[in-house]
């Protein structure tokens, strides 16, 4: 059972969440051959005050 667990930065709407899922999902099944019922894909939004990359936040960088 394939499992993709992917981290964005919160402020997506859902249906772009929704097709990054779909996407996702599809490109699984065809590059891995699963069985659709298989496949897990999950999405965790984390806040940009709580993300950081080089010792600065995303929201400091967005600002």
């Amino acid at each position: 059972m394939p499992i993709v667990h992917i981290s964005v930065a919160a402020g997506r709407s859902r249906e772009q969440l929704r097709e990054c899922l779909q996407a996702v999902h599809n490109a699984v099944r065809d590059s891995l051959g699963a069985p659709d019922a298989s496949i897990r894909v999950l999405i965790t939004e984390v806040d940009p005050e709580l993300w950081s990359s080089g010792g600065q936040t995303l929201a400091e960088r967005g600002r």
